[in-house]
């Protein structure tokens, strides 16, 4: 081919061009996922719920500590919609364990009119609800530490690097 037909490739097809993973990777990762979500994920969550919590409820806590606003408040609107992503669950279901979690013996919330809509609720962490989220960590913190103990630095390393891209991934994703 001469100098005046070669074929230019522009500059952002060769930025733009990503190495492409072997053909059975994403079978390979699918195959850890029962092992990292249920058997991993579900004892990690049994470990920060304790015996006082259903899943429902522990996530709502994590929800709250870990997207709400300061950690401590969140609309009762966005807790319905993100809970209702991860589990099979009714609006009516949801209001019973806040309600659950907002008495008598919890005392863990509080839900009070948003100031912005007479119609919005807003659910706020106690005292007592911030606490027992700091058992939760705590407790959710022991565990791992069992899981990572047997691991080198670079694998632990390597395994917070790894969740940490997937997290940005999946979130750009929406």
């Amino acid at each position: 081919m001469s100098a005046s037909k070669k074929r230019v490739v522009p500059a952002k097809k060769k930025a733009a061009k990503k190495i492409a993973a072997p053909k059975d990777a994403a079978t390979r990762f699918l195959e850890f996922y029962y092992p990292i979500h249920y058997k991993a994920g579900v004892r990690v969550e049994d470990a920060m719920r304790g015996d006082e919590l259903g899943r429902h409820q522990v996530a709502i806590l994590w929800l709250i500590h870990s997207e709400g606003t300061n950690g401590t408040h969140m609309s009762r609107k966005d807790i319905e919609q993100h809970l209702r992503l991860w589990f099979d669950v009714s609006s009516a279901a949801i209001t019973k364990a806040l309600r659950a979690m907002a008495t008598a013996p919890l005392n863990l919330l509080t839900q009070e009119e948003s100031a912005h809509s007479g119609r919005e609720k807003t659910v706020t962490l106690s005292p007592a609800g911030e606490a027992h989220v700091e058992a939760m960590i705590g407790r959710g913190d022991a565990f791992i530490r069992r899981i990572i103990e047997t691991m080198t630095p670079e694998e632990i390393n390597q395994g917070l690097h790894f969740f940490s891209r997937i997290s940005d991934i999946v979130d750009e994703l929406k």
